[in-house]
């Protein structure tokens, strides 16, 4: 009997967990009729959309070394294809992204949104120092993700450029690859640390030098 009510508490507890943790994933174009709602329709599809924020998520938390109890506690991931002005954008762990960038854009867009989503996404799953982590950092990691998941655009800058080590975007992305090839689950630790809140001693603390001393030596790794 006592074996019976164990395992019905396992059982119990394993089911809370399971649905705890699940995530579900919405995709809805409120574009319909547009040149953009139509190519999304015709080139990306709500499918694939779903589909590629189920499989970046996985990626996102494999990136950032993530199980279950450390990483965010979202149910669900809303994204909403709309006409706006920009590329897209996250709050509230809902994805934006604009139908004019759809149909303006010159090249395989399906490939393009994804390396969107897979960005946005990071926004949705990253720790952000309590609000203390500078902007720049924020995209930069985002960017990273995306790069490190084969999405990165052609026209992104290339190692070594930029004008500083938090600029954001490709320019940071690029830095913070140099720093994980210095220490394997760099980016992993950085994000884990910024839980709770943040500090540029953060790269003192896991690769023995400021930021500005890394950024530096990246810049005389690459040419400048």
């Amino acid at each position: 009997m006592v074996r019976l009510i164990l395992i019905i508490s396992s059982l119990v507890a394993l089911a809370t967990i399971q649905a705890i943790q699940a995530v579900e994933y919405e995709v809805t174009n409120n574009a319909i009729g547009t040149p953009g709602g139509t190519r999304f329709e015709n080139e990306i599809g709500i499918a694939y959309s779903k589909q590629i924020l189920e499989t970046g998520s996985t990626f996102i938390w494999q990136t950032f070394r993530q199980g279950e109890a450390d990483r965010k506690n979202v149910q669900r991931v809303s994204t909403f294809i709309r006409s706006m002005d920009g590329v897209a954008y996250t709050s509230n762990n809902e994805i934006h992204v604009s139908a004019n960038y759809i149909a303006g854009y010159s090249g395989d867009v399906r490939n393009e949104i994804t390396g969107v989503l897979y960005h946005e996404l990071v926004h949705v799953w990253q720790w952000n120092g309590n609000g203390q982590t500078p902007g720049g950092l924020i995209e930069g990691i985002a960017d990273f993700v995306r790069l490190k998941a084969g999405f990165a655009p052609s026209h992104w800058v290339r190692p070594g450029q930029g004008d500083r080590w938090d600029q954001g975007y490709d320019v940071t992305a690029r830095f913070l690859d140099y720093c994980n090839d210095l220490k394997d689950g760099f980016v992993a630790d950085l994000n884990s640390r910024m839980r709770t809140s943040y500090s540029p001693n953060i790269f003192v603390d896991l690769l023995g030098k400021t930021v500005d001393q890394l950024w530096n030596d990246y810049k005389a790794r690459f040419g400048g």
